[in-house]
């Protein structure tokens, strides 16, 4: 009975494997420091070749400098 539950879930059981991976990759992305800190030089880039306007510059800019604060708010309190 057990053996033809292991095949039956099989399918559900990789599903939920890889979202777990995909959950681990965003969570280091999004607890990296030095990732954002790419993300940063790399939307510098964008602005000073006119890909982006400043308002949206200055959006991204923020949300990537609350991320850091987050980060850094998180790793003190630990």
């Amino acid at each position: 009975m057990f053996l033809l539950d292991n095949i039956l879930l099989a399918p559900f059981n990789g599903i939920l494997w890889v979202g777990e991976k995909i959950n681990d990759l965003i969570q280091i992305e999004l607890h990296d420091e030095g990732r954002i800190k790419e993300r940063m030089m790399e939307l510098q880039l964008k602005f000073e070749l006119n890909e982006i306007s400043v308002e949206e510059y200055d959006k991204q800019e923020e949300e990537l400098l609350e991320m850091i604060e987050r980060i850094r708010v998180e790793k003190e309190s630990n």
